[in-house]
């Protein structure tokens, strides 16, 4: 008896397992994802045009999440406003931590609300702290609520989810929560559950998302981020621009400005103070594209015959800048080095005196290797420019950092009575 139990158990377990074997794995979403940098503003029409386009063109049935707002009611309106302006049929989801007399998280798990979710052409994040819209959407057990299940069923079969500022940071399975600024980021790290926390991972869990990008100077701050979660890619979008991520993991960059990719693929680090070698670089200006699963560039159709040529570089000077941080300056510092006769770029972040570790900064160098290249459009004469090399080490910054001439002078003349 005990010889035919034990081959019943074994068979069954056989059977288990050549039944996960077999099962198929889940299927790729059929939607596509708007990431805005944040500050969208209200005229830019390629990219509410391309959200309501996206959920299914003139009246499509957009649900609007103002989650991550303090004024959840008048956060939806103005957004709703604006989609219907261009053409949707907007909705709110009253699912928010901020919203004056309700449970939030009663309303997250609401048949009718996520019923109304799962029947939309598309949803839109709106910004704010992107920890709210987690704590409104995730249950304290972490599971996803059903509102949180609709929209990922509603993204499986080709819906739109959009979001700006906080609801891009949401779209990768790591967000940043309560960071620090950039330059101490650098310094003291990031941790969980403080600095970084888990977002909604709609984009999958191999690409690393952030915003503001380079008008604030954050693509510093996705460094330390990545390496510390293990990510190989990271794509961060500035302000009034989105990236539309379809169903081929295809990506373009619409909207004012653009984005910058960072490849940590081949890149090492060291034990001590941050640093980094041999990461990858590259800058996808408006109407660039660039596929994650393929990792193939094709620049916007201003550019594709602007490639440019090293033999006939326009700068021809040293490159050097004293704030990479500094509002665009790291894609300024990448276009005048992709055309330049210079072989590498310096850029330098350190801090007030006052500041912690007043005595540590950092040295960005950029270079150029036989894979770097780089596109100049005829209309706007703004530069794409893809696989440049980064490497950074930390400095010593003697104090005081500076004295003036007068007491130079001062000290001089003291010397020589």
């Amino acid at each position: 008896m005990l010889s035919l139990l034990c081959r019943v158990a074994l068979v069954m377990s056989l059977t288990a397992v050549a039944s996960a074997q077999a099962a198929p794995a889940p299927a790729s979403p059929k939607g596509s994802l708007v990431i805005i940098g944040g500050a969208l503003r209200a005229d830019n029409a390629a990219v509410w045009e391309r959200i309501v386009k996206l959920a299914g063109g003139e009246g499509a049935r957009i649900a609007v999440f103002a989650s991550a707002s303090a004024s959840p009611e008048k956060a939806a309106k103005f957004n709703m406003g604006q989609l219907d302006h261009y053409g949707a049929d907007a909705f709110f989801i009253p699912v928010a931590v901020k919203l004056a007399g309700t449970d939030y998280l009663a309303a997250a798990d609401d048949p009718k609300l996520a019923a109304q979710v799962r029947s939309a052409g598309g949803a839109y994040f709106a910004g704010g702290d992107q920890g709210r819209i987690t704590r409104a959407l995730i249950r304290p057990d972490g599971s996803n609520s059903l509102v949180l299940e609709a929209l990922w069923d509603m993204y499986r079969k080709g819906g739109v989810i959009a979001g700006s500022s906080a609801g891009a940071a949401i779209m990768s399975s790591t967000m940043f929560d309560e960071p620090k600024t950039v330059l101490s980021t650098l310094k003291q790290g990031v941790a969980e559950g403080q600095e970084i926390s888990p977002g909604l991972g709609f984009i999958g869990n191999d690409v690393f998302i952030d915003q503001h990008l380079l008008v604030r100077g954050r693509f510093a701050r996705m460094l330390p981020a990545m390496l510390k979660k293990g990510y190989k890619l990271g794509l961060g979008i500035d302000e009034n621009t989105a990236m539309v991520v379809g169903p081929t993991r295809e990506v373009e960059v619409i909207g004012y400005k653009g984005a910058l990719l960072i490849d940590l693929g081949s890149a090492s680090t060291e034990p001590g103070a941050f640093n980094l070698s041999n990461a990858k670089v590259s800058y996808l200006d408006s109407g660039d594209r660039f596929n994650i699963a393929t990792g193939a560039f094709t620049p916007s159709a201003d550019k594709v015959d602007g490639k440019l040529d090293p033999a006939r570089p326009y700068y021809r000077e040293p490159l050097f800048n004293a704030d990479i941080l500094g509002n665009t300056t790291v894609v300024d510092l990448m276009g005048k080095l992709i055309d330049s006769d210079q072989p590498e770029a310096i850029g330098l972040t350190l801090g007030s005196p006052r500041s912690v570790q007043p005595d540590l900064g950092f040295e960005f160098r950029f270079s150029r290797d036989r894979d770097s290249v780089g596109y100049l459009s005829a209309a706007s004469e703004t530069y794409s420019v893809y696989h440049v090399r980064l490497d950074i080490r930390p400095i010593q910054i003697r104090l005081p950092l500076y004295q003036y001439k007068q007491d130079i002078g001062r000290v001089a003349q003291n010397g020589r009575d």
